[in-house]
């Protein structure tokens, strides 16, 4: 909905809308024909028709649809569409809930990290102190029991055979490994690059996510700044695109083959790259 400075901002455009139904039916074209051929619900050009503009969003918005409805008829509405004193309208205040701040971010990693070395520091070091307690301890000395003593010609049990020594056990070289369960330390993997929208001028922006959903869509006053990180969003709209600056990691973006009249149209892929919206 908008507010009544923006209703009334209209009122230098009535009459457009019977001029338009008029044309329309002088065509032979049907509602649902109009809104086909000019990707418009039928209900948003019924309701141009019927000039009920507080059912169609803001002014700016309201003057454009006029202006693609009279192109497509060729009917001029040049001299009622400059009478119009478009309001500016305050953009909502909307709260990304998709974006983690970075240092949230950076907090999270360092917990899950300690909590790594604490399970390593309590699994390992029992294990650790038992074996090397173990490795220090000399072994045991052993005796053969298979020697059995010898006799002389009389019975008599000759001297005792003294039982080969024990051969000594060669102490291991190294001692013995200890699994942890501590991760390998792997690079971290670069962020994803973001995409920044400087705005220099006021612009009117429709921004949806990959799977169709509204993340924002208002107008957006000069000097305001707006990130979003890749895969965030799918699809923009920006009006007053001359006056709005778009930057990827790799540098800005030119609109130019995006752009008709002074609205920009393109595709954001998951890797934050830019393409033209197909149709």
């Amino acid at each position: 909905m908008i507010n009544d400075p923006g209703v009334n901002a209209l009122e230098g455009v009535l009459g457009c809308g019977e001029q338009l139904r008029k044309a329309r039916e002088a065509a032979g074209l049907s509602l649902d024909q109009v809104g086909g051929q000019l990707r418009m619900p039928v209900q948003v050009v019924a309701a141009l028709e019927a000039e009920q503009w507080s059912r169609l969003g803001a002014p700016v918005f309201v003057r454009g649809q006029l202006r693609s409805y009279a192109r497509l008829l060729k009917v001029d509405l040049g001299g009622l569409l400059e009478q119009a004193k478009i309001a500016p309208v305050e953009p909502p205040k909307l709260v990304s809930h998709t974006h983690t701040p970075r240092l949230r971010r950076a907090a999270e990693n360092i917990g899950r990290r300690a909590v790594y070395v604490v399970i390593t520091a309590v699994l390992a070091v029992p294990v650790w102190y038992v074996i090397s307690g173990n490795s220090n301890s000399a072994p045991p000395s052993t005796a053969s029991l298979d020697v059995v003593p010898a006799t002389d010609a009389g019975g008599q049990l000759a001297a005792p055979v003294q039982a080969p020594a024990a051969v000594p056990v060669p102490a291991a070289d190294s001692g013995p490994y200890i699994a942890s369960m501590a991760p390998l330390a792997r690079p971290a993997a670069a962020a994803p690059s973001a995409l920044t929208l400087n705005f220099k001028g006021d612009s009117w922006v429709d921004i949806s996510a990959p799977d169709g959903a509204t993340v924002e869509k208002a107008l957006v006053r000069a000097g305001e700044r707006r990130s979003f990180a890749a895969g965030q969003v799918g699809r923009m709209v920006l009006g007053n695109a001359a006056e709005v600056e778009v930057q990827q990691a790799a540098g800005n973006v030119d609109l130019a083959p995006y752009k008709r009249g002074n609205v920009a149209r393109f595709t954001v892929s998951s890797d934050g790259s830019v393409a033209p919206v197909s149709h």
